[in-house]
């Protein structure tokens, strides 16, 4: 009996490798940075590293879809918990965030089923998505700044 053929139909698959040497991307100057790792057109989905320094407050949002976080090193105070290294955080769609706060040289993986609206007292400020994290990752990799999200309420790129 012959074997079941399960090579694949579509010859574009391949792993995707982000080297170590990629480059981080400020998003807060002296404070802040991201390493895209993925991002999938097909879902929305993406995948980034974050370092954030001591003292750095990432700003009020909302996830417009369910999300991951792992610490890897360094504390985080998100709503009224904190994630120290190792912890994980399974974040529903829907959810809401006030300021989030790095406590110590914080890093962390962080899995994103879609996008993320910031906002402040007076409406929405930035949205992040896949392609926001493309471009800026293509900007970063051509060597020019890339800046955080679009800007809803300016109608420009946020930094």
């Amino acid at each position: 009996m012959a074997l079941q053929n399960i090579n694949p139909i579509n010859d574009q698959l391949a792993d995707i490798i982000v080297r170590a040497d990629e480059p981080w991307i400020e998003t807060e100057p002296g404070k802040a940075w991201m390493k895209v790792l993925w991002t999938g057109a097909e879902t929305g989905r993406w995948v980034a590293l974050f370092r954030w320094n001591k003292g750095y407050t990432a700003a009020p949002h909302k996830h417009l879809s369910d999300a991951h976080t792992y610490i890897l090193k360094g504390k985080l105070q998100v709503r009224d918990g904190i994630l120290n290294a190792g912890d994980y955080d399974y974040e529903p769609n829907g959810v809401l965030h006030g300021a989030t706060i790095a406590l110590e040289d914080t890093e962390y993986l962080f899995v994103c089923e879609g996008p993320v609206i910031f906002f402040s007292e007076d409406g929405l400020t930035n949205y992040l998505s896949w392609e926001e994290l493309t471009r800026m990752r293509d900007a970063a990799k051509a060597g020019q700044k890339a800046s955080m999200g679009i800007s809803v309420t300016a109608g420009v790129a946020a930094g």
